[in-house]
């Protein structure tokens, strides 16, 4: 399929987004629903414009995050607490698909554009709000970052070593799954109007619920047993074997917890008695003895390098890898035929390479069909659309009302 194929059919084409907010949660849903055809309009204050402009490592000053972040956006720099902004974002808003925001809950509603003033403007607005702690309950109104959502979820209480003090994984997981979720929603709700010929309706995602919802049997056993899961390093607790071992020139992981897998693993670090331990046979035996298996794997890994290692496990079909830096990934070939490293021309002129698009779509392909914006590029051309002339655009640009 040619790239002009990939940019026609894609799915969402046709679907029309406003992204209001910054930084993460919110301008990431908005990239995946770009990434598949929407015509996304990112809202930013005029001067600064999103935060997420000038975070980490700066190019040209402008952050390479930004480059991936806001590809296949459009920029319009409109201030949202004038009452002339607020009406040119309710023009917008009015021909939308779709309303992306992560303000604080009551925001918008401060500025006359809460769902039920929006919903009354355009009957069919998805509209996806995600905050801390969600549109209602006891803590709607306190300030919610990412980070605090993976704690209240339960996620950082897991990570890290027994007894020590909790850490992050290093990204922001927290924002980025409950952009996920909210992406979810709003095809799901796309679904629902188009179908089903529902109206439009709100998608109310807290950040702590997203990570909550991946936290797999965490519950379930605290209302069975009373049990309260705790950090277990590179170990999969109740899984075994499933752990991070050392080699003389690094760390693999190595998943040896299936049945037939355990076997196979055992045999292949010259551990027959092991493989063929009745009471091994299955994940109840081999963690009541995990300390042993343990210690067994790591034994013949400490003597080999990390490839030697994934050389033997891959013959002996068991699942194992190694720990990926930026470099490892950068340089991997099936990353690169599977096309999950582009390189992307900038705005300013260089290239810079990025993550692909996921997942992928056969017939109807992610696709990246523009750079990232610069500060209120598209600010012009957004507001012609939506009938304004020449005249107006400047007269609202001298009162400082876009730019």
């Amino acid at each position: 399929m040619t790239a002009s194929q990939m940019i026609s059919d894609q799915a969402l084409k046709g679907v029309r987004v406003i992204e209001m907010g910054q930084l993460i949660a919110g301008p990431f849903a908005a990239k995946t629903l770009g990434e598949f055809g929407a015509d996304v309009i990112k809202i930013e204050a005029p001067g600064a414009g999103d935060p997420l402009r000038n975070w980490r490592m700066m190019k040209d000053g402008t952050s390479v995050w930004w480059q991936v972040q806001s590809r296949n956006k459009r920029s319009i720099a409109l201030d949202l607490r004038s009452a002339e902004g607020q009406e040119i974002a309710r023009k917008l808003i009015a021909e939308a698909d779709v309303l992306v925001e992560n303000f604080r809950p009551g925001t918008l509603e401060s500025w006359g554009m809460g769902w039920e003033a929006l919903s009354a403007l355009n009957p069919g607005l998805v509209m996806l709000r995600i905050s801390g702690y969600g549109q209602t309950g006891p803590y709607r109104d306190l300030p919610g970052f990412g980070a605090i959502g993976e704690a209240m979820g339960g996620l950082r209480h897991l990570t890290g070593e027994p007894g020590r003090v909790p850490v992050r994984c290093g990204i922001s997981i927290g924002d980025t799954l409950a952009a996920l979720h909210g992406t979810i929603g709003v095809l799901t709700a796309l679904y629902h109007r188009k179908v089903n010929g529902g109206r439009g309706q709100v998608i109310d995602v807290a950040l702590h619920e997203a990570v909550f919802n991946v936290m797999e049997s965490l519950i379930p056993e605290y209302s069975a047993f009373g049990a309260v899961r705790e950090a277990a390093g590179s170990a999969l607790p109740g899984i075994a074997p499933s752990n991070a071992y050392r080699c003389k020139d690094g760390y693999v992981l190595v998943a040896g917890n299936g049945d037939s897998i355990f076997k196979r693993l055992m045999a292949a670090i010259g551990r027959p008695d092991l493989a063929e331990a009745p009471d091994l046979a299955n994940n109840a035996g081999r963690v009541a003895r995990v300390a042993e298996i343990d210690a067994a794997i790591g034994v013949w890994t400490a003597t080999r390098s990390v490839a030697e290692v994934l050389a033997v496990l891959g013959e002996a079909k068991v699942p194992a890898g190694k720990v990926y830096t930026a470099r490892d990934i950068a340089e991997d070939p099936h990353y690169r035929a599977r096309d999950m490293i582009l390189t992307q021309q900038t705005r300013d002129g260089y290239e810079v390479e990025v993550p692909g698009i996921v997942p992928k779509l056969m017939g109807t392909p992610g696709a990246v069909r523009s750079p990232a914006p610069g500060l209120g590029e598209d600010t012009d051309a957004v507001l012609r659309e939506i009938g304004l002339t020449d005249e107006q655009i400047a007269a609202l640009r001298a009162h400082k009302v876009v730019a």
